[in-house]
């Protein structure tokens, strides 16, 4: 892994990166994108971003490199959106989660090399040694609850997996639900998905997916959540696995949610991890140290550390930490024990409350790391 930061001085920009990148094979980036304020309008600040995308793939340490996926996390969604250009060949996730560093926009962006990309009935698929990941995101309806809108939104997904001749429980490797006013929404979201998963095969005898469910407005003010997914064809089924972390965390179905904590995908040249969202939360599902922002942190922290060694990783194989917090106040001491910590790692906090009021900060995060096994073919 190497982590890297560069700062584009002219305009005010810095990317935080990681990347992995063998000597042979595809190459992977995910950095992080952050603006300084300046005390100016977002429509300023998002073409100051906008030109530092520009540049970013003529930079030597980006040479080959292909935008797959953006994901600007924004102070006003409703009122920004207007000003943001479209990217047609990009999976682009906007949402309302405030970056909590004084600007008005950040940006989580993925990127690869040595794969074929192209848009298909309006998913980004990029092809590679007989793998297709599909990505797919910004997905929204305006029609009924929460419940309705989730049960809407995952038929919809699920019919344009089938494009592909992929399924929701067999191909689905990693989901996000934001959820508008997530305290009182986020019941219908479950219950919706819950219903939806039964019916697609996915149960506490089977499996579930990799997912995040966390607070997010949408542009839309009459859309309640929005889902964003990847997807696969091509994995044999021994290439993936869930993570558990027994020790310290319960089955989700136990309190009636239905995600994996975390999911492992073996490939031949490297490992994929997806942390699922994860708070501070013991294994029998209780929240631990309500109202104590450190030890919430300190014990979220231990958590991702069993699910990732669970999955034969560390933290220096992290390749970007996305962090919500529930309460602005708690900004500068999460801020601080995350620099310390993992000073290298591409980091973005954002605004975005988790789905139990007592939970003052969540986290998710990917991983990677080589792998040398010949059952598989290479990413």
């Amino acid at each position: 892994m190497n982590y890297k930061t560069i700062s584009l001085e002219d305009l005010g920009v810095t990317l935080e990166y990681a990347s992995f990148c063998p000597e042979e094979g595809v190459g992977e980036w995910h950095i992080m994108l952050h603006v300084e304020s300046r005390q100016e309008s977002f429509e300023e600040q998002i073409q100051r971003v906008y030109a530092a995308e520009d540049r970013l793939p003529e930079l030597p340490d980006f040479r080959g490199a292909q935008y797959i996926l953006k994901r600007y996390f924004l102070s006003d969604s409703t009122n920004q959106q207007p000003f943001m250009r479209k990217d047609p060949l990009v999976a682009i996730s906007p949402i309302q989660q405030q970056p909590l560093d004084g600007s008005k926009v950040a940006v989580w962006l993925y990127m690869v090399s040595g794969m074929q990309v192209h848009v298909e009935d309006g998913t980004v698929v990029c092809e590679h040694n007989g793998y297709r990941h599909l990505w797919k995101m910004g997905m929204t309806s305006n029609e009924g609850d929460s419940a309705q809108q989730t049960e809407t939104l995952l038929h919809s997904y699920e019919d344009a997996l089938a494009h592909f001749g992929a399924t929701l429980a067999d191909n689905c490797i990693r989901t996000w639900f934001f959820v508008r006013d997530v305290d009182t929404q986020y019941a219908g979201m479950v219950r919706a998905r819950r219903e939806n998963f039964v019916a697609q095969g996915l149960t506490p005898e089977t499996h579930y997916i990799a997912s995040t469910g966390i607070g997010g407005g949408p542009a839309d003010t009459k859309a309640l959540i929005q889902l964003g997914a990847y997807a696969m064809t091509g994995l044999q089924p021994a290439q993936q696995h869930y993570l558990y972390a027994k020790t310290h965390l319960n089955p989700t179905y136990e309190y009636g949610v239905t995600f994996e904590r975390g999911t492992h995908i073996e490939y031949g040249d490297r490992s994929h991890v997806f942390i699922s969202g994860t708070a501070s939360i013991n294994n029998r599902g209780e929240v631990m140290h309500v109202g104590d922002i450190r030890l919430q942190t300190y014990r979220m922290w231990e958590n991702v550390e069993t699910l990732l060694a669970e999955g034969g990783m560390q933290f220096s194989d992290v390749m970007h930490l996305v962090v919500y917090l529930r309460d602005t106040g708690d900004y500068e001491v999460v801020s601080e024990m995350f620099k310390e910590r993992f000073p290298d790692i591409p980091t973005v906090i954002t605004l975005a409350p988790v789905c139990r009021p007592t939970w003052l900060i969540e986290m998710e995060c990917v991983a990677v790391k080589a792998n040398k096994n010949p059952q598989y073919r290479d990413f």
